[in-house]
This record gives structure tokens, C-alpha cells and sequence, in this order.
């Protein structure tokens, strides 16, 4: 962390971006206007978030990289290990609550921080009085896992189980000014990686595109359908299709090239939550059922784009053993295409008032890719010109 004179930031060093913990605070804040909202929070609430503890790789002492838990991060910005963290929903104000480390910590570790010190860099208020814990607990979508609650030796009868996990995807989902900004950096830096690992020799282009402008209140298994429609049209004009679109679609046959979905939501996450909240049910459909989300898109969601062309040997046989799907394929087309793979592009998206912004920076269409390699891997766009990229 960087002790700037007025304001705390984490910040990695030259060449980085400062990450200001205002961030943190305003999703404290965010968190608390949800939940006041809800008439079954009572009074004098407070939230109460375990963060991560340091892991051994199996049996050895051999420490294991430490990544925060995602909610105590959103929540708190914290990265040390062994905190909990509470927030006092009526007022907003945050306590933090650190490891008690022994002295021989300093010898091997260094010094720790003290108290004041966290309490500063992370813009945490003083300790409080409550009456009641909400603590959240909830499934994860995507993986099936449990968000735990918090957990301690002597845990009192004040702490209670309850559904309030779902009001942190909800913050979570709709990203801050200052979320996107560290989303447009983090694009930019994993952009250049990209590009200089592109090789003139080895790079085979084969780009299929779904060409949309993204709307508030779309919703996304609508924008899957357009993929799989586009899809089915580019396979049909090479020569691996034949018949009619609109049959093709009615027996999904567009899932037997894109089994995967056409993107999730994007935060600290890489799979960020949110994508099924109460009232948005998993379409049980092929291809679609493979949706991470299926969501109304909202002005501040950030979403991944990535539509996909597979040849999958145990699909593909499938769909020829299938009459109503078989009669559309052109299988002595389709024999050249057997273990080449697949490719799939993705970008990354903020959804606008007006429509989206691309995150992404990097060349995509065969002209783009053609131009750059042309150009000896060409000049990087400017992190300050990101924020312009909108449609």
C-alpha cells in the first residue's frame, strides 16, 4: 500500500495503477443502502465478513500465494491475511479486526502492521455496539460452492444466518467509476501481454464475429440466440452447413459448434456473481443452459463477449447420429475441420446509458491482426485513450 499524503492507495510501483481505497469505503456504503433498504434488517445490524487465511500446499509448510476472499475484498480492499472485518449497516461505519501475531513474526516477516496502521490505510471507523450479525452465506452459480459466513472460537447466539449474500452480488455486479477504471487497466495490461505474444509464423486467423450494439435492459440469452444465429450463417457459407438457418435453430445445432456460453459478468472474479439472483432462472436448453448468466443487461455491468466455433469429436458425433440435426451437416466438409479444435474470440464490455465501451484493445478482425503483424507488432494504445472506446 501507498501512504500518499491525503489519500491511502494500493499501488504495486512505477508503471501501475493507484487503486484508491475510497473504492472500498464507497462499496461499504453501497452495501448499506441496499440493505437499509430491506425492512427485514433490523436495527442496530451489523455485517460481519471473514476474510482469507493462509494456506500450506498439502502436507509441507510451503506457503501457497494468498488471494484475498472476494467478498471481504470488494468489501474491505484488505490484503493481508486472517482479518475480519464488520460494518455497521445504519451508519456505514467499518471496523477492522487483525491477527494478534507473535513477536517472532518481525524476525522472519518483517514488521507487522499496527492497529492504527490498518486502520488508516483502509479508511476503518472505531469499534461499535450492536445488537445482531448478518453475515452472508449463499451458492455460488457457477461453481456449486458455499459462501461461507464468518467463523470464530466463542461465536455468540447474536449471530445469525440469513439470505444477505444476495444484496452483495447485487453491489457487485453493478460496477463504480472507479471499479471500471481499475477493469480498463487491467484490459490494457492484459491487451499488451496478448499482443506481444502474437507470432507472425505461427498465427492462424480464423474470425467468426457477432457484430451487436449492446442495449440496457437486452437480455443476454437473447444476445447468445444472435450468436448461435450468426454462427450457423458463417458455417452454412463454407460449406459445412447446408438447409435452412431457422430449422438449424430450432434443433440447436448451434450448440453443437458453441456448447459454452456466450460470456459472464466480470469483476474480481474472473466468473464474477451475480448472474442468477432470486427471480432469474437457467435456461435448460443446449447451449443456453451453459449461461452464466441470464440477466437483463444494466448500465454499469461488465461482461466478457466470446463467441466460440468448436469441433468437438463426441459432439459432432452426436449430431451426425441425430437425424434432425445430421441432414443440415456436410460431413465431407466437416472431415477437414475434425481435430483442428476451435477458436474463440473474446472482448470485454461496460454496458452505457447509451450502449457499451470496449475494454478490450486489441486487434480482432483478419484486417486488424494482418495490419499490426504488418507493423512489427505496432504502436500500443495509450491507457488515457480507453474511456473513448464507447458505441
Amino acid at each position: 500500500l501507498a501512504e500518499a499524503t491525503c489519500v491511502p492507495s494500493f499501488w504495486l510501483g512505477n508503471e501501475t495503477l493507484k487503486v484508491p481505497v475510497a473504492l472500498f469505503a464507497l462499496n461499504r456504503r453501497r452495501l448499506c443502502d441496499r440493505l437499509r433498504q430491506n425492512k427485514d434488517v433490523q436495527k442496530n445490524s451489523v455485517v460481519l465478513l471473514q476474510g482469507g487465511e493462509e494456506t500450506q500446499r498439502y502436507c509441507t509448510d510451503t506457503g501457497i500465494v494468498f488471494r484475498q476472499e472476494s467478498y471481504f475484498h470488494w468489501t474491505f480492499g484488505v490484503t493481508e491475511a486472517g482479518c475480519f472485518g464488520a460494518v455497521d449497516v445504519d451508519t456505514g461505519r467499518s471496523m477492522l479486526f487483525v491477527p494478534l501475531l507473535p513477536e517472532s513474526y518481525a524476525v522472519w516477516m518483517g514488521n507487522s502492521l499496527h492497529d492504527v496502521t490498518f486502520k488508516y490505510l483502509y479508511l476503518a471507523h472505531d469499534h461499535g455496539h450492536f445488537n445482531s450479525f448478518p453475515f452472508q452465506r449463499g451458492v455460488n452459480t457457477d461453481s456449486g460452492s458455499i459462501s461461507k459466513e464468518a467463523s470464530f472460537e466463542g461465536i455468540t447466539q447474536k449471530l445469525r444466518p440469513n439470505r444477505y449474500l444476495f444484496y452483495f452480488s447485487l453491489s457487485r455486479v453493478i460496477k463504480t467509476d472507479m471499479e471500471l477504471e481499475v477493469l480498463r487497466y487491467t484490459n490494457k495490461i492484459s491487451s499488451e501481454a496478448h499482443k506481444e505474444v502474437m507470432d507472425p509464423l505461427l498465427l492462424i486467423i480464423f474470425a467468426l464475429s457477432v457484430t451487436v450494439v449492446l442495449r440496457k435492459r437486452v437480455a443476454w440469452p437473447d444476445m447468445h440466440r444472435l450468436a448461435d444465429r450468426v454462427h450457423l450463417e458463417e458455417l452454412t457459407k463454407i460449406g459445412i452447413l447446408k438447409g435452412n438457418v431457422d430449422d438449424m435453430v430450432k434443433v440447436h445445432l448451434g450448440a453443437v459448434f458453441m456448447p459454452h456460453g456466450l460470456g459472464h459478468l466480470l469483476g474480481i472474479d474472473v466468473h464474477d456473481v451475480g448472474g442468477y439472483p432470486e427471480g432469474v432462472e437457467r435456461i435448460d436448453l443446449p447451449g443456453l443452459r451453459s449461461l452464466r448468466t441470464a440477466r437483463n443487461l444494466e448500465q454499469g455491468m461488465v461482461l466478457t463477449i466470446e463467441p466460440g466455433i468448436y469441433f468437438i469429436n463426441h459432439l459432432l458425433d452426436q449430431a451426425l447420429r441425430d437425424p434432425a440435426q445430421s441432414c443440415f451437416i456436410n460431413n465431407d466438409v466437416l472431415q477437414r475441420f475434425r481435430g483442428f479444435g476451435g477458436v474463440r474470440i473474446e472482448d470485454d464490455i461496460a454496458v452505457t446509458a447509451s450502449g457499451m465501451e470496449l475494454l478490450t484493445c486489441v486487434p480482432r478482425t483478419v484486417e486488424e491482426i494482418e495490419a499490426f503483424m504488418a507493423e512489427g507488432q505496432g504502436s500500443a494504445k495509450s491507457f488515457g485513450s480507453l474511456s473513448s472506446q464507447k458505441e
